[in-house]
């Protein structure tokens, strides 16, 4: 997807080969993508009946690592989510090789919190594909259906 392409690919998979549900999404980087980001994935959270207070961490953790993609990377963003084992994964990737490192953000920084409240929030975090993709974890509740 070239730079000068404003555009969404959305790509739902449901239960493919053993994997629970899941979406990709492809978008140009836009800080109005972080809203439409989470729209999308607390549509699909619903869809999946995530319990609420898990979904708002989720969604959380979807506008910081989205918002760091944008600001920080380097053409088009990916964020894909997928259900497993009980756990959901959400994975945001760019073309920035440089990988996403927590910042020591002062009292009166308006930002640089983003990954230490992911950190927070989510079960497990970390940074893989040479640097790419930020990913953090959610455990569901096992009375998820």
């Amino acid at each position: 997807m070239s730079p000068a392409t404003s555009a969404i690919v959305v790509t739902a998979c449901e239960m493919q080969q053993g994997v629970g549900p899941g979406f990709a999404v492809a978008f140009t980087p836009e800080k109005r993508r972080v809203a439409q980001m989470r729209k999308i994935t607390a549509h699909h959270l619903r869809r999946w009946r995530v319990a609420e207070s898990t979904a708002e961490n989720v969604v959380l953790a979807v506008s910081e690592l989205v918002t760091n993609g944008i600001q920080h990377g380097h053409g088009a963003v990916g964020l894909k989510a997928i259900c497993a084992g009980g756990v959901l994964r959400i994975e945001v990737t760019d073309e920035n090789p440089a990988p996403a490192q927590l910042a020591k953000a002062e009292d009166d920084d308006l930002s640089g919190r983003g990954l230490f409240l992911i950190a927070v929030l989510a079960h497990n975090w970390g940074v893989s594909g040479g640097g790419h993709t930020t990913w953090c974890e959610f455990l569901l509740a096992s009375g998820r259906s």
